[in-house]
């Protein structure tokens, strides 16, 4: 009851800001959008009367507002970092007011995985453990490493990996691995099930990403707020993207890193209690969130029925739904991710939020929600709604760029007139309408730009002032050129989800992998042909509208080498050798990054415990001793398995002797791999083999 009485107080003091906030941010979008929308329509020859102008102006309407949510989140959070006022500052005091608790609860930190890189994974942990190590704080943290990995060469590397770790840090007992049998609900659904089994022996958990790392003085630092704060349930930092090296990623790092402090400080100040939560990253108290956010399944069939694919914006509702409030830690820094290394990747990624977010729009009348998550849903299904908007708007302006081109003006309607009907056409007009556009669109990363400047030392940190500068106008640049890209698929994933296409959820691609010129050709060669398409036809027929189009056009045509370029690590490291796109992990690297490049080139080195260090995966906890005595010890299943299934795995370990590990399915190295008898028979009678041919299939010295 005092919790419930601290929190439904806490609610009120900040809520009535909030809800004068959101009514200033609501006038500032409508008002500016009813005069733009007014001015479109005056731009239009027929002034929005006939049918096709008056759906221009209704797209034009639409995209304006959801543009100006960005502007005015940036100008808000600009002019609050300038003033240094924030009445409620995440989501209380500045850390240095605020006194540390002696004695912190006991906290899980979660990192799922799926088919990731076990190297990266394990060394990230590594350099996370150490650095709360440093802080002298380390004893109320265990590690859980959560595996629904399904690739069974990945899964031996995974066991290796987590012992080694254990071994290297002094970590047995403290960090943990478990590898769940059944993907159920994919991460959420792995979550749920640490909270089912260890659940109730932690007061919070914290939640990170494969590729996360950090410092362990903001985990301490999360954990004390949670501990002042009761009435918090999660606690989210936003994370900087930090450590690739190909030319997409560097620009997404740079942009990261310089736009989006005033991003996140202006979606702090319109939300405050009422954040997002984005999955990782972030502390949520473990009592409420194993009470209240659970997720159904969706009513129907994927992609917009079944498991919810992304969940975060889920949970934080329907934390925030039962009185926890939901806080976006601004000011917190040591906190990082790692960005996708090339435009494939991206494109991947974001093919699966959204039908995640699409499916949030099912989820808008929940009952009990509160206004600002609804928001949240709709906004997050816009994110990618908007590109077909985008797309539909450019049709529109296309149709009718045709139509005046082929249709004489009707100067004398049938209904009697004194004076002929003129279409007017103001080319100045539409010029200022673009230009008040792009300062829509553009302004927000000028003002971020101006902010780093402002602070004293800061483009230091950039490079200098000049190279700030030169490195802004290049990630411009490139966006302009990739944005169009992005529209065009963005928009086919909408498309493909509302025809009831989905996708699957496998691991992400985090290494520094370039594209070929053969995949670029293949994801976008439609593209360039609409490219080529639109704009020949366009020059023939309205060369003027041509002229406008030329941004849109540049960048699907050139798309196929925009691909292969982006990814490019000779590129990014070129930029980087010139000062350009520099962050300032970059210039002075904290020493959670320089622990995680230590522990990458350690767990790189083959172990001293293994007899043949050039096998890999399956082979390698089949062959290996060490490895297979290993990987029997974490499965120790003493199920007794029916006599049909005893006979079909001894049929596997008989083929697998006689035509080597390559003769066996994944599914059925996974199934042997779940039986610890099978795993020691066929590592027994493997290194009995005694003929050349087939000792050599296990890479066998005879």
């Amino acid at each position: 009851m005092p919790h419930t009485t601290t929190r439904e107080h806490m609610h009120e003091v900040w809520g009535r800001v909030a809800r004068w906030r959101r009514l200033i941010l609501l006038v500032l979008l409508f008002v500016p959008t009813f005069f733009a929308s007014g001015y479109m329509a005056s731009v239009l020859p027929n002034k929005g009367t006939v049918w096709y102008e008056t759906a221009l102006v209704i797209v034009f309407t639409i995209l304006f507002a959801w543009i100006s949510m960005g502007f005015w989140t940036a100008l808000v959070g600009f002019l609050t970092l300038c003033s240094r006022y924030n009445r409620f500052y995440i989501p209380g005091s500045p850390p240095h007011t605020q006194e540390s608790i002696a004695a912190l609860p006991k906290t899980a930190i979660l990192v799922p995985v799926c088919n990731e890189d076990s190297v990266r994974v394990f060394a990230g942990i590594a350099a996370i453990y150490r650095s709360l190590e440093k802080t002298g704080r380390l004893d109320p943290f265990d590690f859980f490493v959560l595996s629904d990995t399904g690739d069974p060469d990945i899964m031996v590397e995974e066991e290796l990996m987590w012992d080694r770790t254990c071994r290297m840090l002094g970590a047995h007992g403290r960090l943990f691995y478990r590898r769940r049998k059944l993907n159920v609900k994919r991460k959420s659904g792995n979550i749920a099930d640490f909270c089912r089994r260890w659940g109730k022996n932690y007061t919070y958990m914290i939640v990170l990403d494969a590729d996360s790392i950090m410092c362990g003085a903001t985990i301490v630092r999360m954990v004390e707020i949670m501990e002042q704060h009761p009435e918090v349930g999660i606690l989210q930092t936003a994370p900087r993207g930090i450590g690739k090296e190909s030319l997409l990623a560097r620009l997404q790092q740079f942009a990261n890193n310089v736009y989006g402090p005033i991003f996140n400080v202006g979606l702090h100040f319109w939300q405050l209690g009422d954040a997002h939560f984005w999955g990782h990253n972030a502390i949520l108290r473990v009592e409420p969130f194993m009470r209240y956010c659970a997720l159904d399944k969706l009513p129907g069939k994927p992609p917009l029925g079944g498991e919810i694919m992304s969940h975060d914006f889920v949970e934080a509702a329907l934390m925030r739904r039962a009185g926890w409030a939901v806080w976006l830690a601004f000011d917190l820094g040591g906190s990082y991710e790692e960005m996708p290394p090339t435009l494939l990747d991206e494109l991947k990624r974001d093919r699966r939020w959204c039908q995640g977010n699409m499916q949030h729009l099912r989820l808008l009348f929940t009952k009990g929600l509160c206004p600002v998550h609804r928001a949240l849903f709709l906004n997050g299904a816009f994110a990618y709604v908007s590109a077909l908007l985008w797309l539909l708007f450019l049709t529109l302006c296309t149709a009718a760029a045709f139509y005046h081109a082929f249709h004489k003006p009707v100067y004398f309607p049938p209904d009697k007139t004194l004076f002929p009907i003129w279409p007017v056409w103001q080319p100045q007009w539409s010029v200022i309408l673009l230009a008040f556009t792009a300062i829509i669109l553009f302004m927000p990363k000028g003002l971020a730009v101006l902010f780093i400047l402002f602070q004293r030392g800061a483009a230091r940190l950039h490079g200098g002032a000049l190279k700030l500068f030169v490195s802004a106008v290049l990630e411009i640049i490139f966006s302009t050129l990739l944005a169009p890209v992005r529209m065009l698929f963005h928009s086919k994933f909408v498309f493909v989800t509302l025809l009831g296409g989905q996708v699957g959820w496998a691991g992400q691609q985090r290494g520094e992998r370039e594209t070929s010129w053969r995949d670029a050709v293949r994801f976008h060669w439609g593209g360039t042909l609409l490219a080529l398409l639109w704009g020949s036809s366009m020059f023939l027929i309205n060369r003027t509208f041509f002229w406008w189009l030329t941004p849109i056009l540049t960048g699907l045509a050139l798309s196929i080498p925009l691909c292969v370029i982006t990814s490019k690590v000779s590129w990014g490291r070129a930029l980087r050798r010139m000062g350009l796109l520099l962050i300032p992990e970059e210039v002075e690297p904290p020493q959670e990054l320089l622990w995680l490049q230590q522990y990458l080139a350690a767990l790189q080195r083959p172990s001293p415990l293994l007899a043949l260090p050039t096998l890999h995966g399956f082979p390698r906890a089949v062959v290996e001793p060490f490895v297979n005595a290993l990987h029997t010890r974490i499965i120790r299943s003493n199920r007794t398995v029916a006599e049909m299934i005893k006979k079909r795995r001894e049929a596997l370990v008989a083929r697998a002797l006689s035509q080597g590990p390559n003769a066996l399915t994944v599914k059925e190295k996974k199934e042997l791999l779940s039986d610890p008898t099978c795993m020691k028979h066929l590592h027994q009678r493997v290194w009995e083999l005694s003929d050349h041919e087939h000792a050599a299939q296990w890479n066998l010295p005879v």
